[in-house]
């Protein structure tokens, strides 16, 4: 390149009256190294709103390229409007935007204090991610985003006291069994008892449903096996087996119960549940709709069930009933919570932070 073409480089980067000397000498080397680096990339720069791909700016029609480039920057660098960088032979997706003393890179541009990576852009502490931006949505994480762990509720909301609806008051007396194979024992030490789940078919439940809740009651923390003498198993309605748990109607559970010498009736209707000589009989109104003082204390249904089902497996384990130990106590699970809970506080464990909570004999 001629000297006469810096010079001009310099002359329209550096109006004579623009700015003091030392100004005017850093503009001057600026605009040279800058030019110098767009010579050799083969970037061509233009001044204004100029694109991708546009050829080189219209005020340079006689100019070779390198020295129109040099031009050009030299004007945008003493403008206040930003500069683009025309490089379609490098590939480049967005024009590359340099800016001029005083524009959006300044102090007040884009990239400087107030700017979208500044303290007061989107990216700074009043941007979206920070004190002044949107907030996060509840149960997100401040700092990713992602929906962090908090406690539940359950997924319906408050929890479910009793189940609406009709409830099925007799059947035939025919069962359906759970017949998933066989599940892991339940306890570490003692001997190992082995129990099938049966629905009857008019109690519209699912035995498998059932099964299920019968094995987390039974599993614990708090159930039968944490006293280390006792293991239990659930096996399918063919295996080896020394107990059955039932769930059947009203009616059938009093006939049930009946045959073994249990009368389950309060006010001349099947009401509890019972337990006769290896069956394990769950009134299906029961199971359905819990008892009214649970219900009027907000008890949840999933205890009454996990309560009703350690009571009638304590008494086929050989346990009796037992009274409330002191008002406002916890219950002893051999308690008749069904009936009553004499000041006590509903409870369905027989173990309580690892000890057998008993009350006084009935």
């Amino acid at each position: 390149m001629s000297g006469s073409f810096f010079r001009r480089v310099l002359r329209a980067s550096v109006p004579a009256a623009a700015a003091p000397r030392p100004a005017r000498r850093r503009r001057a080397v600026v605009s040279l190294v800058t030019l110098a680096g767009c010579v050799l990339a083969g970037v061509t720069p233009t001044a204004g709103r100029q694109s991708v791909g546009e050829p080189p700016h219209a005020s340079h029609p006689s100019h070779p390229p390198a020295e129109a480039a040099g031009l050009a920057l030299g004007q945008a660098l003493s403008s206040p409007a930003p500069v683009t960088l025309v490089a379609p032979a490098l590939g480049l997706a967005d024009p590359v935007k340099l800016a001029g003393p005083s524009g959006p890179s300044g102090p007040s541009g884009p990239s400087g204090p107030s700017g979208p990576s500044g303290p007061s852009g989107p990216s700074g502490p009043s941007g979206p991610s920070g004190p002044s931006g949107p907030r996060d949505a509840p149960g997100a994480s401040a700092s990713s985003g992602v929906p962090s762990a908090a406690p539940s509720t359950g997924d319906s909301g408050p929890p479910v006291l009793r189940l609406p609806g009709p409830v099925p008051s007799t059947g035939r007396g025919v069962f359906r069994y759970d017949d998933t194979s066989a599940g892991a024992v339940l306890g570490t030490a003692g001997r190992l008892r082995r129990f099938r789940v049966a629905v009857e078919r008019e109690t519209g439940e699912d035995a498998g449903g059932f099964g299920a809740a019968v094995q987390q009651a039974l599993a614990g923390p708090g159930s039968w096996v944490d006293g280390g003498r006792l293991r239990l198993q659930r096996v399918p309605g063919d295996g080896r087996h020394d107990f059955t748990v039932y769930l059947a109607t009203a009616r059938t559970a009093g006939r049930m119960c009946a045959a073994g010498g249990v009368d389950i009736r309060v006010g001349g209707r099947p009401y509890t549940s019972c337990r006769a000589p290896g069956k394990v009989i769950i009134n299906l109104d029961r199971w359905r709709t819990s008892v009214p003082h649970f219900v009027s204390a907000g008890v949840p249904l999933s205890v009454y069930r996990t309560y009703v089902v350690n009571h009638e497996v304590g008494h086929q384990l050989g346990h009796r009933h037992e009274r409330c130990p002191k008002a406002g106590r916890p219950a002893p699970v051999m308690m008749q919570q069904t009936l009553f809970l004499k000041g006590c506080k509903a409870n369905p464990w027989p173990y309580l932070k690892g000890r057998r909570h008993v009350g006084p004999p009935l």
